[in-house]
């Protein structure tokens, strides 16, 4: 495939937010040119995008589900349609171990081990039909959860193996194709479960940790609420509290392969091609959820070069190694657009560069000849950007 790479590098400008915590409650952190930086986490980051407006609207039908509670869909399937309890239970458990080993199983404990038994004779462990880790289940695969449990509930005959191996599809859906997935074995099932690694999916995006382009650390906020009932008996505060709070330019980096996305999807080019657009949409324009109710820190992208080409990804974090300072004449974003910039030259020079590029900018810098490959288009630069990075997929 021609252009196999779409590479995002991405700036974001913050305010006083806290989207992505630490144990606790501070907003995460990381150490990089030796300075303290503020960090959002990758994970933090393909959960938003994953479950935003953004892809759930232009992916409807082609979104899968994460979850552990496969043996739950299936039970509530079969007793809706008629089986008993017991039987349900059981039946259950059968299929969500078609897709990993389960959280808890039947067997014998002592008391010792069990504090709730106190006099010494053996007791049951609590059976699960919960799969021990989350699974990403593609459109397909929860069909065909259903479909198999409706089936046995009519019949009343427990699913067999033959049934229960064709749960798991090939084909993957379109986050599930951009994310990833694997499916371990049960070593205790190893007969039963070995050809499992042939439905993993290898992840088609790449998403690194975003960190601020200059030095940054968490602060605390501490506040205080009254209690509006509580007026004549006492004049303080209802309650005191504290809250950490962090605010920066984020630098961003991302990258698809785009050829590995058309396999996951079957070979669909035209899906590839929507997935790719909706995901960069996202990324753009959607920030993480996390305490936005107390401080609405959704911000859009102040800057993003797209890149698209057949050479060695690499992202452009050295651009940052030596933070931004404070005293810069330009803002925070400006001068990271420019650091980009100068970096970007300078590989260039070194290393070449075969690919194509576009960017949009809403920054006060000027980023001068980024762009390469690309013919004027007067539409909004988000648009041509986005539909840049699907260009000729479909």
């Amino acid at each position: 495939m021609n252009d196999r790479f779409l590479q995002l590098h991405v700036l974001t400008a913050y305010g006083p937010s806290n989207l992505n915590r630490d144990d606790l409650g501070m907003p995460k952190t990381a150490i990089f040119g030796n300075v303290p930086r503020l960090r959002i986490s990758s994970q933090s980051l393909k959960r938003a995008w994953r479950t935003s407006d953004v892809l759930q609207s232009a992916l409807a039908g082609h979104l899968g589900t994460r979850t552990k509670k496969i043996g739950q869909l299936a039970m509530e399937e079969m007793l809706a349609n008629g089986l008993d309890q017991k039987r349900a239970f059981d039946w259950s458990k059968m299929i969500a171990q078609s897709f990993g080993k389960l959280s808890a199983s039947s067997g014998d404990v002592t008391a010792d081990e069990s504090p709730a038994d106190k006099k010494g004779k053996k007791v049951k462990k609590a059976e699960s039909n919960e799969v021990e880790t989350l699974v990403f289940l593609s459109r397909e695969e929860k069909d065909a959860v259903l479909e198999l449990s409706r089936t046995v509930a009519l019949s009343k005959a427990a699913p067999d193996e033959g049934q229960l191996k064709l749960l798991r599809k090939t084909n993957a859906t379109a986050d599930l194709a951009l994310f990833g997935r694997m499916l371990t074995a049960d070593k205790s099932r190893a007969s039963e479960t070995s050809d499992r690694p042939l439905y993993n999916v290898e992840a088609a995006a790449q998403v690194a940790h975003a960190i601020t382009v200059h030095r940054a650390v968490p602060e605390d906020d501490f506040f205080s609420a009254v209690d509006d009932l509580n007026r004549d008996e006492d004049t303080g505060s209802g309650h005191l509290g504290e809250l950490g709070f962090g605010a920066g330019v984020f630098y961003l980096y991302v990258c698809v392969d785009r050829e590995l996305l058309s396999r996951n999807l079957g070979g669909n080019h035209a899906l590839a091609g929507r997935t790719l657009r909706a995901f960069t949409e996202a990324v753009l324009s959607v920030a993480p959820t996390g305490k936005q109710k107390s401080f609405a820190s959704n911000a859009r992208a102040s800057f993003c070069l797209a890149e698209l080409g057949n050479e060695a990804p690499r992202q452009l974090t050295a651009a940052f190694l030596k933070p931004i300072s404070e005293k810069s004449e330009l803002d925070l974003a400006g001068r990271a657009v420019d650091r980009l910039r100068e970096l970007v030259v300078r590989l260039d020079e070194v290393y070449g560069f075969e690919g194509r590029r576009l960017h949009l900018n809403a920054t006060e810098a000027d980023a001068g000849s980024l762009d390469r490959g690309v013919t004027t288009d007067t539409r909004p630069r988000i648009r041509q950007v986005i539909d840049f990075t699907a260009s000729g997929l479909e």
